[in-house]
């Protein structure tokens, strides 16, 4: 098992939102999607349903309906144990360690950078929070089995969907020998490899470019070789200087250098800057991050304002804590899991004493995921969506060394219909996921199908079915009036009109595993 354990997570599913102002295209009621209010969430659970196209926004999670919103979002992720850097990210790197190291300040940003922030999915006025949750806090705390009487005998018929008594003051919660365990990867076996097609923008079909003093060292190799073999003719030496000329006039194997050749170099110790990235959890019990809160707080209004051009009344502090500090991930620690555990954290980036930058991620048990980013609009010059991207990438890796199943960096969707979004095709290796079979395939094969239509199914397998889907409407988990059982069990209790479509949507949508696992509320 990755990670697991503790609390299961309670949602409330809404259905289908209204359509609400797209920041993509700007059309006003054309962003359509499902959305759930997440009272608490496991990593696992999280992981899965991302796994599924899913997506949070503070506790707000919800999957676009992608057959019908104007932009198509693709849930994106970078193989990061494979990554390499390509010419336009060794530049933002480059210019970042001159900085530190020497105090230059180039102000010219290249034109194969990206925009501003590597993560743009949603700023907070993309949704107004009315969907946000009024229940208490009593309604969504199950009773022991004490006060569960009645609801484990409803369902005689069918003895896996009934309610299971464990020791009081547990969940009663509903047995499942067949449900796919927590801990199964949700990534190993759904992707698809086929050989990569030439594809369209960030040069995805040419090959990488030689360095020019690599190119001037081999013909000045093979000018000293040749004028050598004229002296030469005829006499034994001639088959072995062939032999070497033949064997350096090949392309010379370079090594190109990773990340963390960049960021891990030492640096004079009369460097003029001095920066320092910091892991934070999101907690206001954590004393690092509460002594830092106001001026984060500060730097996300100062962002918001400049680049999305926001009122103050809109990047206050209730907007920052709810938008990027209320997260619904409960924080998990296993033996087998990274140092830092998983859930919900802030990377903050100190230059000389005082933050520039914050990454919001999520850690789970098989990627970093990027949920967003605010920086400093002084120090655009340093290119900072960028470099807090390949920052991110490298802390995937370092995480790896210590949770092996965790290996993929995560940058939220990637929008093909908008141009300025395109970018993250440019973090390779990338896989983008099937919004029917949730399978992933590699974006090269994704590119040409999105240049003919901007909603595609990635899998060319027409007999392909998700296999998560829903099997079983009545193992649903249902928290209702404080006890939790199987819809089949809830729906005999129920009163008034039936919900069965709505359930039947929800299930449909975070699949069967999730499904079973989680409990969805109803009043």
């Amino acid at each position: 098992m990755a990670a697991g354990g503790g609390s299961p997570s309670i949602v409330e599913y809404f259905g289908g939102e209204d359509g609400y102002r797209c920041g993509y295209c700007k059309n006003e009621t054309g962003n359509l999607s499902h959305g759930m209010w997440a009272h608490s969430m496991t990593v696992q659970d999280y992981q899965d349903l991302i796994d599924r196209g899913w997506r949070r926004s503070g506790k707000y999670v919800y999957k676009p309906i992608m057959n019908q919103t104007c932009c198509p979002q693709y849930t994106i992720r970078c193989q990061a144990l494979r990554f390499q850097t390509s010419k336009s990210h060794k530049k933002v790197l480059k210019k970042m360690l001159k900085f530190i190291s020497k105090g230059d300040v180039s102000k010219v940003v290249s034109e194969e950078e990206p925009m501003d922030s590597h993560i743009e999915d949603v700023v907070p006025s993309d949704f107004a929070y009315k969907s946000e949750s009024q229940v208490s806090q009593t309604e969504l705390t199950p009773l022991n089995e004490d006060h569960a009487e009645g609801a484990e005998n409803e369902d005689k018929d069918n003895v896996e969907t009934n309610v299971k008594k464990v020791e009081s003051g547990s969940l009663q919660i509903p047995v499942d020998k067949d449900a796919a365990g927590p801990g199964e990867p949700s990534h190993s076996s759904k992707t698809v490899h086929a050989p990569p097609k030439p594809g369209k923008g960030a040069d995805l079909s040419k090959p990488p470019c030689r360095k020019a003093k690599d190119i001037r060292k081999e013909r000045k190799l093979q000018k000293l070789l040749q004028n050598q073999m004229g002296t030469l003719e005829g006499s034994p030496l001639q088959a072995g200087h062939q032999a070497l000329l033949s064997q350096n006039s090949k392309t010379p194997t370079n090594q190109p250098k990773s990340i963390e050749d960049f960021i891990f170099v030492s640096l004079p110790d009369d460097a003029p800057h001095k920066l320092e990235v910091r892991l934070v959890p999101v907690s206001f019990e954590d004393p690092q991050f509460k002594s830092s809160f106001n001026q984060s707080a500060t730097l996300f209004a100062k962002y918001q304002m400049a680049i999305h051009k926001d009122t103050p009344s809109e990047c206050g502090e209730n907007e920052f804590t709810r938008f990027l500090c209320d997260s619904p991930l409960e924080a998990e620690n296993p033996p087998n899991g990274p140092e830092c555990g998983y859930g919900s954290f802030h990377q903050q980036y100190w230059l000389d004493g005082k933050i520039i930058a914050v990454g919001v991620i999520d850690i789970l048990p098989y990627c970093v995921s990027s949920v967003y980013l605010y920086y400093d609009p002084d120090y655009s010059f340093l290119s900072l969506g960028v470099y807090s991207a390949l920052r991110e990438i490298a802390f995937t890796r370092k995480l790896h060394e210590k949770a092996p199943d965790l290996c993929f960096y995560y940058m939220g969707f990637y929008i093909h219909s908008c141009p300025k979004m395109r970018y993250k095709g440019q973090y390779r290796p990338s896989d983008l996921l099937c919004p029917e079979t949730y399978v992933w395939t590699p974006i090269e094969q994704c590119l040409p199908l999105l240049e003919l239509s901007k909603y595609s199914r990635f899998n060319q397998d027409a007999k392909a079915v998700d296999e998560g889907r829903i099997k079983d409407l009545g193992r649903v988990r249902v928290l209702h009036k404080r006890t939790i059982m199987p819809y089949s069990v809830y729906k005999k209790r129920r009163k008034g009109p039936s919900d069965e479509a709505s359930v039947q949507q929800y299930a449909s949508l975070v699949g069967q595993t999730c499904s079973e696992r989680m409990l969805l509320f109803r009043s």
